[in-house]
């Protein structure tokens, strides 16, 4: 794609990345075929090449963003679907990303779309705000149906639904400090805990320490360590998200120069595409330009590190048929595919790939409260294509997967990493134990 930025603009090294990004397109249009808003809503500039050609006009005019460019921005998922079927290697998550931040420091929102923003990235990150926001939220759950109706307030509606009837408690989780190895000690890495998973769903952290240390490996949780920063990254909210970024990189650069670290493992995989790219993120800071860089390259996914170690025979769990959604964070994100499937694969599950896998589900951090008319038609259409496989249980690698599909259907969603500790010998599963989702894996049971 040619550009026509300006020799001044070219000296700010953003500016400058951009344009080398730009300048890899040819405008081939095969990441229009599996653009998920674009498949809804057919219109080119909720494609990436549409939006692509709206960046570099918004970038190279330099003046504050219009509407209908953030329009189309905001539609966007950042499912990176389009980075995988691309062939020209257009890094289109950096260029969305620098348009967002673009979009933040430029254009002034609506009041009220506004003030979501502020209080999203006031909350989710801080997992105490975050629970409290979540009993408050009960209050307000049955006016749901009120919100979605008045213009404005369908995010809020959005936010509402999202929230659980119940919460486990705060001490259900590892806590900070070192849990060593069941054992003789095979290796040693630091956990990222996260912020809403922490919240909605401690028992994946418990089961991903569970799992490593009867493998022989020595997890520490750093206590300094908080949100990886995707949540404000996404929404342009660069300085914040920088500062997420610092204060983990400090917590686990304390611990790899220290003892030492064989891995920085996560287990929700949008915060491992944004661990993973926080050599970039945070390249032009002098002060952490190296230890970011050195942080990013030792960071892996639960799975992706398990791969590399040897996990005992599967033990007598029931051989369960099993719908693995690849969350677009894991598939496109981190070009993770085949780990994940054949470790649930080699633990005694029936894996069975789901339609249409490539196409988000609508979560997408914080874009099923932002957008929900979209999130919730995606959300519909990947429901359909899993329990078209008849499947007993769904297994994902993401907890904003987790909470996007368990609002459409019954059959129980289970993070990858509780399926296979409770393969290797720890304890089933709490979705698989109860509740509605527990009611149809029954059901389907009973007529096997």
């Amino acid at each position: 794609m040619q550009t026509s930025f300006t020799d001044e603009q070219l000296t700010d090294p953003r500016i400058a990345e951009a344009n080398g990004i730009l300048r890899k397109c040819v405008h081939c249009g095969f990441c229009t075929a599996t653009c998920p808003t674009f498949l809804l809503l057919g219109d080119e500039l909720d494609s990436p090449r549409g939006r692509i050609y709206l960046i570099k006009e918004m970038l190279e005019k330099g003046e504050p963003a219009r509407p209908e460019v953030v329009k189309h921005v905001d539609r966007c998922l950042s499912c990176l679907s389009c980075m995988t079927t691309c062939p020209s290697g257009v890094n289109y998550m950096h260029l969305v990303d620098e348009a967002r931040t673009y979009i933040e420091e430029t254009h002034t929102r609506p009041f009220l779309d506004r003030l979501l923003r502020t209080v999203l990235s006031a909350v989710l990150p801080y997992p105490n705000r975050f629970r409290r926001s979540l009993i408050l939220a009960k209050l307000g759950k049955p006016f749901a149906g009120v919100f979605r109706h008045i213009p404005g307030l369908k995010p809020v509606a959005a936010m509402l639904e999202l929230g659980p009837s119940s919460l486990p408690p705060a001490s259900a989780g590892p806590q900070p400090g070192t849990h060593p190895a069941d054992g003789e000690t095979r290796g040693r890495v630091a956990m990222l805990t996260g912020c809403a998973q922490s919240v909605l769903n401690p028992g994946i952290n418990a089961a991903t320490v569970r799992l490593l240390n009867r493998l022989g490996i020595e997890v520490i949780i750093p206590p300094r360590m908080g949100c990886c920063g995707a949540l404000s990254h996404h929404m342009g909210k660069e300085q914040p998200a920088h500062g997420f970024a610092r204060a983990n990189i400090d917590a686990w650069i304390g611990e790899l120069d220290g003892a030492g670290l064989d891995a920085i493992i996560i287990n929700a995989s949008g915060c491992g595409t944004t661990v993973k790219d926080y050599g970039y993120m945070l390249r032009l800071d002098p002060a952490y330009a190296e230890k970011a860089a050195r942080t990013s390259a030792i960071t892996k996914d639960i799975t992706e590190y398990l791969g590399t170690l040897d996990l005992p025979p599967a033990g007598s769990v029931e051989r369960l048929k099993v719908a693995y959604h690849s969350a677009c964070s894991m598939q496109h994100g981190q070009q993770i595919k085949r780990q994940p499937v054949d470790l649930l694969s080699a633990a005694g599950f029936e894996v069975v790939s789901v339609p249409e896998g490539h196409i988000c589900c609508g979560s997408a951090g914080t874009y099923n409260i932002l957008q929900p008319d979209i999130a919730n038609r995606l959300r519909a259409r990947k429901v359909a294509n899993i329990e078209s496989t008849s499947p007993q249980v769904i297994a994902t690698g993401n907890i904003g997967c987790m909470t996007q599909i368990a609002m459409g259907t019954e059959i129980p969603i289970i993070h990858t990493v509780e399926l296979l500790d409770w393969a290797t010998g720890g304890p089933k599963p709490a979705g698989l134990g109860g509740g509605a989702g527990w009611c149809r894996l029954h059901a389907i049971c009973s007529h096997k």
